[in-house]
């Protein structure tokens, strides 16, 4: 679960100012934290079936502001994903 403070220090990082939540910048990351931090959950409980249902809708939305981003402007996708450390 993300925290106020990290989700604070998120926003901070990837938006224009510190109330910035509808950047797609920042969604994308925020979305990256809660994918990483499910990830650790289904590495320790294989049998979470729920949560991987959850994790695989996190995901689809995750790409879906990607290819947004990668739609609107391709150096500042490349860069977005370099910065998050997304494999593409």
């Amino acid at each position: 679960m993300v925290t106020k403070e990290r989700k604070a220090e998120i926003v901070k990082t990837y938006g224009a100012n510190d109330t910035d939540t509808g950047n797609s910048d920042v969604q994308v990351a925020l979305l990256t934290e809660r994918i990483n931090d499910i990830t650790g959950h289904l590495k320790k409980n294989q049998k979470d079936h729920h949560s991987r249902y959850g994790l695989m809708k996190l995901v689809g939305q995750r790409k879906a502001l990607i290819e947004f981003v990668k739609k609107n402007d391709i150096a500042h996708y490349r860069e977005l994903i370099a910065k998050l450390g997304i494999r593409k």
